[in-house]
């Protein structure tokens, strides 16, 4: 299949890319050329004109080979992804669309804002999403910061606004590995609050989810949460890692009654997903890496 990422070069877009190669597809990744990671020599590089984060224009060149999947890495806000569902209207037979779990009212209530009692339970995709928009907007930065842009409840509201553009949803866990958040500090610096959870996943297997959804017919139209089958409570996880100096977070005042923890049946059922390697594995290495021998 011919596949084209929208910012592939770093973190989890330079996962989803190798295992693209690996599995055999063609990829095309279009990006600023910014950030150069190491990838297979046989991908297909498409440079952006403008140095905007933000993705509001797309290349010709993106169209030859047609793709047979589109894999929005870094869709903010919903001009970006109108101008994505515009371009690949007619040109592609699915479009794959990367959003959080911010979008639920559980991550409203667990960060203040959004007032009202605990929602209880792990969160499912029928899941109630936030009323509040724009969760970390900040009237001190200007208006076109990405923090007063991002928002992925409307990426995923354009998502699924065209009948004809098949779409895909995968809301991400907090992402970790050994390019980023590899001193596990979402974990350490919640050891305060043993019992709260919060629903990681590791590098490899956040793009073994994203490149699975992609090639299977069985993802056409719908919405998957992606993150590790069991999320344990900071407490059984730091029961399993070894000591750290990544200092505790007494800044942000959260409400860690409310756990913001996915239900991640849908995925494992409907298209057969698997962990590539095991969380608690994969934490550990990533430890390991990044305190050395």
């Amino acid at each position: 299949m011919n596949i084209v990422i929208i910012g592939g070069t770093r973190f989890i877009g330079a996962h989803v890319v190798r295992r693209l190669i690996a599995a055999g597809h063609s990829v095309t990744v279009y990006h600023r050329g910014k950030h150069q990671s190491k990838l297979p020599e046989n991908v297909r590089h498409v440079i952006r004109q403008d140095d905007s984060m933000l993705v509001r224009s797309f290349s010709p060149e993106l169209l030859t080979p047609q793709p047979d999947a589109v894999i929005h890495m870094i869709a903010m806000g919903e001009a970006d992804a109108r101008a994505a569902l515009e371009f690949f209207r007619g040109n592609t037979g699915r479009l794959v669309w990367i959003s959080s779990g911010d979008v639920y009212l559980a991550y409203g209530r667990f960060t203040g804002v959004e007032p009202g009692p605990v929602e209880t339970g792990l969160l499912t995709e029928n899941s109630p999403l936030r009323s509040v928009l724009y969760p970390y907007r900040d009237a001190a930065k200007p208006a076109d910061d990405i923090a007063n842009i991002y928002e992925k409840i409307l990426v995923e509201r354009v998502a699924v606004s065209d009948p004809e553009l098949s779409a895909t949803i995968l809301r991400l866990p907090k992402v970790y590995g050994r390019e980023d958040n590899a001193d596990l500090a979402t974990v350490y610096a919640f050891r305060d609050h043993r019992q709260w959870r919060w629903t990681h996943g590791y590098v490899e297997n956040v793009a073994a989810a994203i490149v699975l959804a992609a090639l299977h017919p069985a993802a056409a139209g719908r919405t998957y949460n992606v993150g590790e089958e069991y999320t344990p409570t900071m407490g059984e996880r730091l029961a399993k890692l070894p000591p750290s100096s990544v200092p505790v977070n007494t800044d942000a005042k959260f409400s860690y009654e409310q756990d913001v923890a996915y239900d991640t049946t849908r995925i494992r059922t409907e298209l057969g997903f698997r962990e590539v390697v095991p969380e608690e594995e994969a934490m550990r290495s990533v430890l390991t890496d990044e305190m050395g021998p």
